[in-house]
């Protein structure tokens, strides 16, 4: 059972990844991100064109290097952040694009050619609806000696949502990989963008109350920023759109936590973007500022992860 403390000492309000990683593996692990070229069904033409109106060429990613093999940005990472964050076990996080959209043959190299000694884990970012059976029943041959995760992109619940960011699915699809990737032993993060323009405050509450029924091991909450050149930038300057302030989108991470099952994993409460490539990020202040000021809200006036968690739910887990 998870137990979350708001006291001066240990103040954690709600279950940090880094706290559930040192939970599992007993020490410092972090994640090595790798840069495949890539693309997804909504990009190019299997769906739709163009990718999610908020997505830019980058497909999701600033922060990966620009080029080199597999195991070439797996040196060049675990020298980087293991000097800098003292960490000596990794995860090999495939971040940009859909990985499960290229070939079996393909897909099944590049997660082979990360098992190194000391890589513990595996994180894949893809969509809900580029799940073949095949690759999760590869994937769940490694659940053995890894730790494997699905990132789902998701942003919204709400299907109408979803149509208007052009992401080329419903929540349907998104309730089938869950079910099918726990079949798999499979873990899966739920990628969310609580401050879309047509989503409310409730719309959050509701997303936290479906991925806990859905048992989600994970989820990664993403702040709206406005990438040059996208179709979401040119809605904003057209007058199409209005943006949350900051105040509204540290209420609804709170409230969303709130309404969250407390066991699981918050791997991030607000996102981070290169100045020069953004129109509109973080309401012009730091993204640590932004989540400290979260945090601090949540421990002075005692709001926890799970501090609403609908008492049905509970009862039904109490002895998980």
């Amino acid at each position: 059972m998870i137990f979350l403390s708001t006291t001066k000492k240990n103040k954690k309000p709600y279950y940090r990844y880094s706290d559930f990683l040192r939970d599992r593996f007993g020490q410092k692990v972090y994640k090595l991100p790798i840069k495949l070229a890539g693309t997804c069904p909504n990009r190019d033409g299997t769906l739709a064109w163009g990718g999610c109106i908020f997505c830019g060429e980058e497909g999701g990613s600033f922060e990966n290097l620009e080029s080199g093999t597999i195991k070439d940005q797996l040196r060049e990472n675990r020298e980087r952040m293991g000097r800098r964050y003292k960490a000596k076990k990794f995860i090999a996080y495939f971040q940009n694009f859909t990985n499960t959209y290229l070939p079996l043959e393909t897909f099944k190299a590049n997660i082979q050619a990360v098992l190194e000694e000391d890589i513990v884990g595996i994180n894949i970012s893809t969509r809900p609806d580029c799940l073949p059976e095949a690759y999760l029943d590869f994937l769940g041959q490694l659940t053995k000696d890894y730790m494997v995760t699905l990132e789902l992109g998701l942003q919204s619940t709400k299907d109408e949502t979803l149509r208007r960011i052009n992401r080329g699915h419903d929540l349907a699809a998104f309730i089938d990989a869950v079910l099918r990737a726990h079949q798999h032993g499979i873990r899966v993060c739920a990628h969310m963008i609580l401050d879309l323009p047509w989503d409310s405050l409730e719309d959050a509450i509701s997303s936290a109350r479906i991925l806990s029924a859905l048992r989600v091991e994970e989820v990664k909450l993403h702040n709206l920023y406005l990438v040059k050149g996208t179709p979401m930038e040119a809605l904003y300057k057209a007058g199409k759109i209005q943006l949350l302030s900051k105040a509204d989108y540290q209420e609804r991470v709170i409230s969303f936590l709130e309404h969250l099952d407390p066991k699981i994993v918050v791997a991030r409460i607000v996102g981070r973007a290169p100045e020069a490539e953004v129109t509109h990020a973080n309401w012009d202040n730091s993204w640590w500022k932004i989540h400290d000021e979260i945090n601090e809200i949540m421990v002075s006036s005692n709001r926890l992860q799970g501090g609403l968690f609908n008492k049905e739910f509970s009862m039904l887990r109490k002895d998980d």
